[in-house]
């Protein structure tokens, strides 16, 4: 349930800005933290998709690295919902990332990261729902939002950008996300495809869409977790059994309080799955440098004349830790010269944090499987990938609900290769749908995972190539 509006008051008071809510972008070509000149071209800007509410999403643009004239545009969303766009850029599939070092007062260094999608496509990272990274809302009611809203702002979003930007409009386009990100993909791929249909404007030239380690609202995304910890030797076989005789077919998440066996069971897994870093069970459980957005006071708050650095998360994970690279994007996003130099609007977002979790976000769409046929049945292309040990929507799951889909096996399972090893596994279905698990240790999201595989991967797909 969304918080009431007053909760909203408090936590995003109506912002009083003298800017207006049009389009605006600027070109950025050096990032304190990144030594010398970018060796890319980045745009950052907003666009307005609700003029009632002033509800403006920030994104970040990346053209190409070899030809963005000819390579294909990708609208990239971050999972969560809540998590920032520029979480995708910097740990994900974007060419910069952190330099993990013990933090030491100063500004957190950033590199190029050679295995970054724009080596071969446009990638526009975008904040979205708002209220997540710099994205915001003039009117505390624009936080309010659900599957259905997102997915509408969102195509607002994307239309409004190509006719500020027709040199992209030719360019093929893909709809691409993961996790929580991964639901809503195909959502917006319908909306998109269907305004095709219907002559909108601009014309856009939509090849199809891709999701990694995704959601999809149906209850084996998560109940899944039991036979992927099964078959990793994380429960017993007895276990296992007593859950699956005991709990049927519920959701394994809210299961039925009457049914005690059932819950016994489950608090069982529950234990041995808190002992494991679910998104990648072979980490150190650490934590996650994601907390609750925060209330601050003072003059901590960014402000022009103090440029100091809002604290990271309270708990701070070891250096050893994957989360360690999370704990140093808050120093980074948060300091004054980053937001100068990115052209963030004053006075719009106290915190950057990289997955708020405080969103008033209601997820109305039970499933997005009719979706995925809608936009599959009509000829556009689509890529599932999982990472193989993702224990946070494992690929057993995934697997269950694209063979529900009852599509004909076109291309039968089979391993797909990098540098002459085996990269992953994959199997083609009719109407254009791809699987593919990433392995050599992959987890939610895989290409943080598996860089230069994954980067193989999405450029053989895109070029029409066998995986």
């Amino acid at each position: 349930m969304a918080p009431p509006l007053l909760l909203l008051l408090l936590l995003f008071p109506p912002l009083l800005l003298s800017s207006s809510p049009a389009l605006s972008a600027v070109t950025v070509t050096h990032l304190p933290g990144f030594n010398g000149p970018l060796p890319f071209r980045l745009e950052t800007g907003y666009v307005s998709v609700d003029e009632v509410n002033g509800v403006e999403l920030f994104y970040y643009l990346i053209e190409s690295e070899r030809d963005p004239k000819a390579d294909p545009l990708i609208l990239w969303l971050n999972g969560g919902p809540g998590c920032s766009a520029f979480s995708g850029l910097a740990f994900e599939i974007g060419p910069l990332k952190f330099v993990t070092a013990k933090y030491d007062g100063r500004l957190p260094s950033l590199a190029y990261h050679r295995y970054g999608w724009t080596k071969i496509a446009n990638i526009i990272f975008l904040d979205s729902p708002v209220g997540t990274g710099f994205s915001f809302s003039r009117n505390p009611k624009g936080y309010v939002v659900d599957d259905t809203i997102v997915s509408k702002r969102t195509y607002e979003f994307l239309r409004k950008w190509l006719v500020e930007h027709p040199r992209f409009i030719s360019n093929h386009l893909y709809i691409a996300g993961d996790s929580y990100g991964g639901k809503i993909v195909p959502i917006l791929t319908s909306i998109v495809a269907n305004g095709i249909e219907d002559g909108h404007h601009p014309l856009m030239n939509l090849k199809g869409y891709l999701v990694g380690n995704p959601r999809t609202g149906e209850l084996i995304d998560y109940n899944s977790r039991v036979a992927f910890a099964h078959a990793m030797g994380i429960i017993s076989d007895e276990l296992y059994e007593a859950i699956h005789g005991y709990c049927g077919g519920e959701d394994y998440i809210n299961p039925n309080p009457l049914n005690l066996r059932c819950i016994s069971a489950l608090d069982k897994f529950e234990t041995f799955r808190a002992e494991l870093e679910k998104n990648y069970i072979l980490d150190p459980k650490c934590p996650a440098a994601s907390p609750q957005r925060k209330k601050m006071s003072g003059d901590r708050y960014l402000q022009e004349k103090h440029s100091d650095i809002l604290l990271p998360p309270a708990v701070v994970p070891g250096l050893e830790c994957r989360s360690y690279a999370y704990f140093l994007s808050y120093y980074w996003a948060n300091d004054y010269n980053i937001r100068e130099d990115l052209h963030v609007k004053k006075g719009t977002v106290e915190e950057w944090v990289r997955c708020n979790n405080s969103l008033a976000y209601s997820e109305n769409v039970q499933s997005s499987l009719g979706h995925h046929l809608n936009v599959t049945m009509k000829g556009y292309k689509a890529l599932v990938y999982s990472g193989d040990h993702d224990m946070a929507v494992p690929f057993i799951g995934t697997q269950a609900w694209i063979r529900s889909l009852n599509y004909s096996i076109v291309d039968d399972w089979r391993s797909w290769h990098v540098d002459g090893q085996v990269a992953g596994y994959t199997r083609k279905y009719s109407h254009n749908l791809t699987f593919a698990i990433v392995k050599q240790n992959a987890g939610h999201t895989a290409p943080e995972y598996q860089p230069k595989n994954c980067l193989i991967m999405i450029d053989r797909w895109i070029s029409h190539e066998s995986l």
